[in-house]
């Protein structure tokens, strides 16, 4: 049997009821991290500013991860998962009040601050729940438990450019020749006051609702998982190693940052792509919306086929050979074929954070909370990605540069999937991997 499951004759309490609460967890933080792609649209028009900095969205948002994940984990050693996850949500009521207010002032910088303080809370939430729900039952079917995850957090994921879509950007290309075309400087700020205004409503509902679901949390009994009990060491030297001794671990680490990466450039990115192609704005302020749907469905086959047909690491390879398969076709081809081609990217991401995850913190044992945060701190990939494509589409062609930038990632999400999971452990026999 692997040292990484718990022993198979150990009475295990059912899971539905904890599958449930932290499934919502997932339906909601998804809903809050896919706002950011229709929330570029809304910036560019409401502050009037450039791509590169309508990319500061995604990048202020995304960055928190990197800053907050390790004190997170502090945190939770103190609070445990279950008081973590309501304090996660508790923080990110208090940003979105402040993204709300700001954007409706129209202060950009407010406006940032205020995603990054969303961006904070979800660090605490993810911290706990990923490796929550891993552990919860065999880490060898932990992608499928993901899996289930998935399909609520893509499912909020499509609905969210639909909602921000309908309640805030309906009629933006009307409004946006309507700012073009204004009389006058006063005109003008009148118009755009009125469409950042629209943004207010929905942040103040989902502050309240993010506030309720905390106190329900407090309130449930959700049971608390140990996971250095739960997910136990491999061995890899001596029994006093210490997190630098898993090089599984690290390897993962930059892999879920390239993930992530490519993740937000599929789904946020994909509107900023598509004008482009000079496609309308009614219309590509709903294509997250494909992104996730192909997420979705990917999560479905994802949750049929692994373990039973195929293993998470090998479908995690099979994924990224899909992304480069992808990502050359959106190359080679131009307008609504070449954005179905990038859409098509959310198939060939979904597995891969449910793969990665269980499999970089695989035997960590009293690890697990440090090695759940340094992998949450890869997620700052979504911040540097995008970037790194706002400013580089300023001098080369857009498509281009997205290859350029997508193709190498998946290149070594499936050197991890072939290889780099297993670095470092010792295969059933004791013998090291290499």
């Amino acid at each position: 049997m692997s040292s990484t499951t718990l022993a198979a004759d150990r009475p295990r309490p059912s899971t539905l009821g904890p599958m449930l609460v932290i499934g919502l967890l997932f339906f909601i933080f998804g809903f809050v991290t896919w706002l950011n792609g229709p929330l570029i649209t809304f910036v560019k028009l409401a502050f009037q500013v450039a791509d590169v900095y309508a990319f500061l969205v995604p990048f202020a948002f995304y960055i928190s991860y990197l800053v907050f994940s390790l004190p997170a984990s502090a945190v939770l050693r103190r609070t445990g998962m279950k008081k973590g996850m309501a304090l996660g949500l508790f923080v990110m009521a208090a940003g979105a009040l402040a993204f709300g207010q700001f954007a409706t002032m129209r202060v950009f910088a407010g406006a940032l601050s205020g995603l990054f303080v969303i961006g904070a809370g979800l660090s605490l939430l993810q911290t706990a729940s990923n490796p929550y729900i891993s552990i919860l039952g065999p880490i060898e079917s932990a992608a499928q438990r993901i899996a289930i995850m998935g399909i609520c957090n893509k499912f909020a994921g499509i609905l969210a450019p639909i909602v921000i879509g309908s309640l805030v950007l309906s009629g933006i290309g009307d409004i946006d020749a309507q700012v073009q075309a204004a009389p006058s400087p006063q005109a003008r700020e009148a118009l755009l006051n009125a469409f950042a205004a629209k943004i207010h409503a929905p942040y103040l509902g989902m502050a309240v609702l993010l506030v309720l679901l905390a106190v329900w949390i407090l309130r449930s009994s959700l049971p608390e998982v140990r996971p250095a009990s739960a997910n136990s060491e491999q061995g890899i030297g001596h029994a006093d190693t210490s997190i630098v001794g898993f090089p599984h671990l690290w390897l993962g680490v930059l892999c879920l940052f390239l993930y992530v990466g490519v993740e937000v450039m599929a789904g946020d990115a994909i509107g900023t792509y598509g004008t482009g192609f000079h496609l309308p704005l009614d219309q590509t302020k709903f294509f997250t919306a494909f992104t996730l749907g192909g997420m979705l469905l990917g999560y479905v086959a994802g949750l049929v086929l692994i373990p039973r047909f195929i293993s998470q690491q090998r479908y995690l390879a099979v994924s990224a050979m899909l992304g480069v398969l992808f990502s050359l076709c959106a190359y080679l081809t131009q307008g609504y074929l070449s954005v179905g081609f990038v859409a098509a990217l959310g198939f060939a991401n979904a597995m891969m954070w449910p793969a990665i995850f269980p499999l970089a913190i695989n035997g960590l044992g009293r690890h697990t909370e440090a090695g759940s945060a340094l992998l949450i701190m890869g997620i700052a990939g979504g911040a540097v990605v995008p970037q790194l494509y706002a400013h580089l589409k300023e001098h080369f062609g857009f498509q281009v540069v997205f290859a350029a930038l997508m193709v190498p990632c998946y290149l070594y999400i499936l050197f991890y999937g072939l290889r780099g999971y297993r670095v470092g452990l010792r295969d059933g026999d004791g013998a090291r991997a290499k």
